[in-house]
């Protein structure tokens, strides 16, 4: 009988010592309330690590809740990816673009940035017209979008070009107003390009619309800011960066600090893209906070923005 007393005391206290040995005890798993379910806590599940561009990542695949409802860690990491706008507006051109600007020796979150930014992830009614994210004035015989009178729906202040929407509302519930000629380049079919008719060509047609971003964003690249430029910031911009693919390889155009040199050098001083001072710090918010910097390295590693983003 004693024995059996000693032997029952040792098990228990061992429980005592090392309370979830019956349990696998992850300090990122959350806690565990006596019904062994999960308490209200987050857990993150790692996958390791993941080697990107020479680099070494630790890689959380999702954050699962005690609900069961999972989400991208990245979604949470970087703020901007929760907002639908913000991943519909990458989905189909961060890739090509990707390829295009280091093609050109270009920085291509940089280019990302920038064009989210001017283009208010194509929220802007010119933009939304015309494919023009990058705000690129029309040159030569470039067709150009011109005055338009449009209306804005009282309610909600929201302008609106396509006019099966506008067919909607009644009379009543629109202010029209003159919107003057923009002098952006159209990116339209020529057959419509330059003209007020069919304004919302490219919200039915999503793959043109893709395709005119690209070529906006290789008009951007390989001739206003050229290494040619009689703009004193853009040829030293295309400079550096070819200096240091020259050292580097392509890869260096992938890296945060190559991001962030050609930003400020473009923009935020007087006779560049933006004379604002906020303007490359807007673009440095945009880029660490969607991600566009392990993203384009992803991408250039041939994965698919679905899997990435």
């Amino acid at each position: 009988m004693m024995v059996l007393l000693l032997l029952l005391v040792s098990c228990y206290g061992d429980k005592l010592n090392n309370p979830v040995d019956s349990r696998k005890n992850d300090s990122l798993s959350g806690k565990i309330d006596s019904s062994g379910n999960q308490g209200d806590s987050t857990k993150l599940k790692m996958t390791g690590l993941k080697k990107v561009n020479g680099l070494t990542h630790s890689v959380a695949r999702h954050v699962e809740t005690s609900s069961g409802t999972h989400k991208s860690y990245k979604a949470v990491s970087y703020r901007l990816r929760k907002y639908s706008n913000v991943t519909n507006f990458y989905c189909r051109i961060a890739k090509p673009a990707t390829r295009l600007c280091l093609d050109n020796n270009v920085p291509p979150a940089a280019i990302l940035a920038i064009a989210g930014l001017e283009s208010g992830w194509n929220q802007a009614y010119v933009g939304r017209i015309t494919g023009n994210i990058l705000s690129l004035g029309a040159v030569g015989d470039n067709y150009e979008l011109p005055a338009l009178y449009l209306p804005r729906i009282k309610s909600t202040g929201k302008l609106v070009f396509d006019s099966l929407e506008i067919i909607k509302y009644d009379s009543s519930e629109l202010s029209w107003e003159l919107r003057p000629a923009s002098l952006k380049k159209d990116y339209r079919p020529p057959n419509i390009a330059g003209t007020s008719y069919q304004l919302a060509y490219f919200k039915y047609h999503p793959a043109e619309k893709a395709k005119a971003q690209i070529r906006n964003i290789n008009d951007f690249v390989a001739y206003f800011i050229s290494r040619e430029s009689r703009i004193s910031v853009y040829r030293t911009a295309r400079h550096k960066m070819d200096s240091l693919v020259a050292v580097h390889g392509k890869d260096v155009l992938l890296e945060e600090s190559t991001v962030l040199m050609f930003v400020n050098q473009i923009g935020g001083r007087p006779n560049s893209f933006n004379f604002r001072e906020t303007w490359p710090k807007k673009l440095e918010y945009i880029i660490k906070n969607a991600g566009l910097v392990e993203l384009t390295m992803q991408l250039n590693d041939n994965e698919e923005f679905k899997d990435v983003w």
